[in-house]
């Protein structure tokens, strides 16, 4: 299924009354007189919003009575706390789709599509950097933006070194954990992969058409599961969960907390505030100072990980020699 957060209205409503009478039963006849909609539609509405992970008691002569809310992220959920002025106004929420890459991907031509979010419960092919699978059960956080920016087109090599820094700093601030961040765009937490971010760029005539951010977040993930289909992969190098570090903060909280600090990266970007967004990566880099090897797409290079630069290469030193790499699977080799 689909939920949008133009969409549903009907279900919101009787949601939303449930929420704000949560102390007590309301009867069908109770919902069907003050929404103005039949019984027969309040129960399918009830239904529907049990499906979608509320907790809703009903009792014979008593009605019905929300207990608990759902962890998942739908729009309406999203939308109320959020703090942003563009990034996440609308939103697309599917409890099950191939990629939300791909679904954003169709949505991004669209100028007026600047901002828009789509985000799954699970995906059935999660992509993943260089063509890759992404392993995206429930309990992850699985999502893409879609933007049409006005920054030129040297700063994309840059955008998911700096997405990945929005998203740590949402992390330190919910969590009180302080993820490192690996080059290029990987989150981790004591060495093992928490999170990681994929951009697909469409450009015209040497500009920037539009932009697609994928974001996957181990949320609360069985890391087991996760690891037993990742081990044989060359890349792999363990799976963090932020369940293992703080049961209590929701899926939604994270989601809004990093759509703010996306929405301040990005600002820094479109002013070309690029320094700021190195210097603050490379405090947080578990890269950085490494000695590293890295495997491009034409050779393997050796040397020590020196910093970044104003695009988000990496620069890589070696017996004299300099190296300047965009992309590549990169290794943190011991000391």
């Amino acid at each position: 299924m689909i939920y949008s957060s133009v969409d549903n209205p009907g279900l919101v409503k009787v949601l939303q009354f449930l929420q704000t009478h949560n102390t007590e039963y309301l009867s069908g006849q109770d919902l069907s007189d003050v929404l103005r909609i039949s019984r027969v539609a309040v129960w399918k509405y009830i239904k529907k919003i049990q499906e979608l992970g509320y907790t809703v008691e009903s009792k014979k002569k008593r009605g019905y009575k929300l207990t608990a809310n759902s962890d998942a992220l739908l729009p309406w959920e999203i939308k109320p706390g959020l703090r942003t002025k563009f990034i996440g106004r609308q939103i697309y929420y599917y409890d099950s789709i191939d990629s939300t890459q791909n679904q954003a991907l169709k949505l991004a031509d669209n100028i007026e599509n600047n901002g828009v979010m789509v985000v799954a419960a699970r995906q059935t092919g999660g992509k993943g950097r260089l063509g890759r699978a992404w392993i995206s059960p429930e309990g992850g956080i699985w999502l893409s933006i879609i933007l049409h920016p006005k920054f030129d087109i040297s700063i994309t090599t840059l955008f998911p070194i700096a997405s990945a820094l929005a998203l740590s700093k949402a992390v330190e601030k919910l969590f009180k954990v302080s993820p490192e961040l690996k080059w290029p765009n990987d989150l981790t937490i004591k060495g093992k992969k928490l999170a990681g971010m994929l951009v697909d760029v469409s450009m015209e005539s040497n500009k920037i058409e539009s932009l697609v951010l994928g974001v996957g977040i181990n949320f609360d993930v069985n890391v087991k599961y996760v690891e037993k289909s990742l081990r044989g992969n060359s890349n792999y190098y363990g799976v963090a969960s932020l369940g293992e570090q703080n049961k209590k903060i929701k899926p939604v909280r994270l989601v809004q907390t990093f759509l703010v600090e996306l929405e301040k990266i990005y600002e820094l970007l479109s002013t070309k505030q690029t320094s700021k967004i190195i210097s603050e990566w490379t405090k947080r880099s578990s890269t950085i100072g490494k000695t590293v090897e890295i495997q491009t797409n034409h050779e393997k290079i050796k040397g020590k990980a020196v910093k970044i630069d104003e695009e988000g290469a990496l620069i890589v030193s070696e017996n004299g020699r300099t190296d300047r790499i965009i992309a590549g699977d990169i290794i943190h080799l011991a000391k």
